[in-house]
């Protein structure tokens, strides 16, 4: 390389996200009337546009997904004596916050309000104060061309072959940071796609009534499965878009996709909306009624993801709810009545699966000796009484299974009820082995994936089936 000053731009090049559309979501999440201004601004001008969203919301430039690879070269040069300047288009406000937690720039240009530094703006400024050929600039995108066609050296950073070739052919390449576009088994995790297992929930109606093998049920089911699960994926993504910041403090959730930057927020957007649009068009096949709740589960869970999650035992009560609502749609595409049991049984369920949440996160932040739980409303302190909480939900729900068992429905379905009472044996281990696994630290953030993944869960939920198949049998005696 020479010894030429080295501009950096910020955006897609040295972090992997772009810090005006973070900035614009943590606006929507905290300010969502804002939504209502922000089309006349963009009228003032992109600078002012920029201004006007940075002064409303805040950056925490220490969790950003930096360009590892890129910042370990740029500490390089600068201990051989290069000088670096970072030049962005972002607002001066976050662009000094992010030079002042790296310490790695002699100086910062950037967007004051008045003039957007992008584009033509960005490499008219450069050779003005540097000189044209006299500087080397590592960019990203199309619209750091005319800059690289004023630069002395290029380096491509997370570009695509093809821009690699025309920033190539705007001056010579030094160096290329290759891309590291999303693969599918990324994209799989970003829609949680091991989360539709959830929605087998829906099936719960039709099973517990025995009519599973009714093959126009079944039909209706499986695309009610496919459409609730598309829908849901699209609040995943939502969710995991409108919680960047508490994501990245947590010692796992800092991994996901749009925490990590590996996915764009725009693109992130662009595929909620097509799997939305997906799930409810099959949800309008399936029936009125079974595109009415799940119209109200997307509700519920932009509520919880905007607001519900940071109130104290609402955001658990409204987890077990989402779950309800999956067995009351379930009901619903079929035209199924349910059963005082069955959503009582549920919610107790679902509470304390819903507390088992809240309490295996809380323990993973005691590891790390903090004291409350970014985003939420718990303090390390509460996590005793969660587990008090949750231990008691699950047995309540043991307790409305064993009344069930004892009512006349039962006598309906089963040939030998006595030996389904086998069941509330397996429900009482099973909550008391989930909530210990919890209490020994041992318990993933989400346990229905980890009673999924777990072969001592798997065996008490085959011995729960069993004992239901086996009082559908005549009795032996």
């Amino acid at each position: 390389m020479s010894d030429y000053p080295l501009v950096v731009d910020l955006d897609g090049t040295l972090v992997s996200t772009d810090l005006l559309h973070e900035s614009l979501l943590s606006l929507l999440r905290s300010h969502p009337l804002s939504l209502l201004v922000l089309p006349f601004r963009i009228f003032s001008g992109k600078a002012s546009f920029k201004r006007y969203v940075t002064q409303r919301t805040q950056l925490t430039p220490e969790t950003l997904p930096y360009n590892q690879e890129l910042l370990e070269w740029l500490v390089e040069q600068r201990n051989n004596g290069r000088e670096i300047i970072l030049c962005t288009a972002s607002d001066r406000r976050f662009a000094e916050q992010v030079a002042e937690h790296l310490e790695l720039f002699d100086d910062v240009m950037a967007s004051d309000g008045i003039t957007n530094l992008g584009g033509e703006m960005k490499a008219s400024a450069l050779c003005e104060r540097l000189g044209k050929g006299q500087f080397d600039y590592v960019g990203n995108s199309t619209a750091d061309l005319p800059i690289w066609e004023c630069a002395s050296r290029g380096v491509v950073v997370n570009a695509s072959e093809k821009l690699s070739r025309r920033a190539a052919d705007s001056c010579p390449v030094a160096k290329t940071f290759p891309a590291h576009p999303a693969t599918i088994r990324v994209w799989a995790g970003a829609i949680r796609m091991q989360q539709w297992l959830k929605n087998l929930l829906l099936f719960a109606p039709v099973l517990a009534a025995h009519t599973a093998l009714d093959f126009p049920m079944g039909l209706a089911m499986l695309l009610a499965f496919i459409a609730f699960s598309l829908s849901a994926s699209a609040t995943y993504l939502v969710n995991d878009l409108l919680d960047l910041d508490s994501d990245r403090l947590h010692p796992r959730k800092r991994l996901r996709p749009f925490a990590a930057g590996v996915i764009s927020i725009p693109l992130g957007l662009a595929a909620a909306a097509g799997l939305l649009a997906a799930g409810l068009v099959l949800a309008f096949f399936v029936g009125h009624l079974f595109l009415v709740c799940l119209l109200t589960y997307l509700a519920l869970t932009l509520t919880y993801s905007w607001y519900l999650k940071r109130l104290l035992l609402l955001d658990c009560i409204t987890l077990a709810m989402l779950y309800t609502l999956r067995i009351i749609a379930g009901a619903a595409a079929v035209n199924m009545g349910l059963s005082f049991w069955l959503l009582a049984f549920s919610v107790f369920l679902f509470l304390s699966l819903a507390f088992v949440k809240r309490y295996a996160e809380l323990e993973v932040l005691l590891l790390e000796g903090r004291e409350y739980a970014h985003g939420r409303a718990y303090r390390i302190s509460d996590a005793s009484l969660l587990q008090t909480l949750g231990v008691s939900s699950g047995f309540a729900a043991a307790l409305v299974l064993s009344l069930y068992l004892n009512s006349e429905e039962v006598l309906l379905l089963y040939n030998t009820p006595e030996i389904v009472w086998g069941a509330v044996l397996v429900l009482l281990y099973w909550i008391s082995w989930m909530w210990m696994q919890a209490h020994r630290g041992l318990m993933h953030d989400d346990p229905l994936v980890f009673a999924i993944k777990t072969p001592v869960s798997l065996f008490a939920g085959a011995m729960f089936l069993l004992v239901l198949v086996m009082g559908t049998l005549d009795p032996p005696w």
